[in-house]
């Protein structure tokens, strides 16, 4: 794993999930902003069931995503799922959206990253 604690990833990959479930966030851009993560980017399991779910809902309605989700993270095997607890999307502001992209990116590269250093090896 790089620098990064993994209390430090664990934020950053729910960061990523709070943009990509808020209401801020139009469905063309979800669906980049998925193109561009791997799942592999999730280590804590629930966040990764969450994100590879948002992936395959596609370029849907925040708020339809929403509707939809609990019901999807609880056929993969998370009954006790609570969406307001883990992303609390109705909680992000427009200010919120440039730290939460922020995350997103970090993620990013930490993908880049990490296929350069296996293509790489020292």
């Amino acid at each position: 794993m790089s620098a990064l604690s993994i209390a430090e990833h664990t934020n950053m990959e729910r960061d990523t999930l709070r943009l990509l479930c808020s209401v801020l966030v139009k469905p063309a851009t979800r669906v980049e902003l998925c193109r561009l993560l791997e799942s592999d980017s999730f280590y804590e399991p629930l966040q990764r069931v969450i994100f590879e779910e948002v992936k395959a809902l596609g370029a849907v309605d925040a708020k339809q995503l929403l509707l939809l989700l609990p019901g999807r993270i609880t056929n993969r095997g998370f009954p006790d799922f609570e969406m307001e607890d883990l992303l609390t999307p109705k909680l992000v502001s427009e200010q919120d959206i440039e730290k939460l992209f922020q995350s997103a990116l970090r993620l990013m590269n930490l993908d880049e990253n990490d296929d350069e250093a296996a293509a790489n090896p020292s």
